[in-house]
């Protein structure tokens, strides 16, 4: 069902695309886009708002988890209990309307991506 989202949301977004790191970056942004546009939708009591924000959010998680590079080692280990863990964060939130778990999710990201930008920084 999401197995090609990343694709799309590059094809979509290819101007000024430099490199698959810049997909990876492109893919956290949007996972703390969703989540705040959820996070307001559970403010004004939307559901059906704060479902498509949510469920867009556990889309890219997922795409980011079927195309983990297992052959990294550890790294891929961490990340892959990492991603399963938010998807059961934003699961949860969405269940039982919790900002504060979608907070957790966003600040796991943020700090995603500033590792990412720092560590694709240094290779190019």
């Amino acid at each position: 069902m999401y197995g090609n989202l990343a694709h799309n949301i590059y094809a979509q977004n290819n101007i000024g695309i430099e490199s698959p790191a810049k997909l990876i970056e492109m893919l956290y942004e949007g996972v703390l886009r969703f989540n705040a546009q959820a996070k307001k939708a559970i403010k004004d009591g939307d559901v059906e708002k704060r479902v498509n924000w949510i469920n867009r959010s556990i889309a890219i998680i997922t795409e980011l988890l079927v195309t983990l590079d297992r052959t990294q080692g550890d790294i891929s280990l961490y990340l892959e209990g990492l991603y399963n863990y938010e998807i059961q964060l934003l699961t949860d939130a969405s269940i039982y309307k919790d900002s504060e778990k979608l907070d957790e999710v966003s600040n796991v990201f943020k700090g995603l991506l500033e590792a990412w930008r720092e560590s694709t920084n240094v290779v190019n």
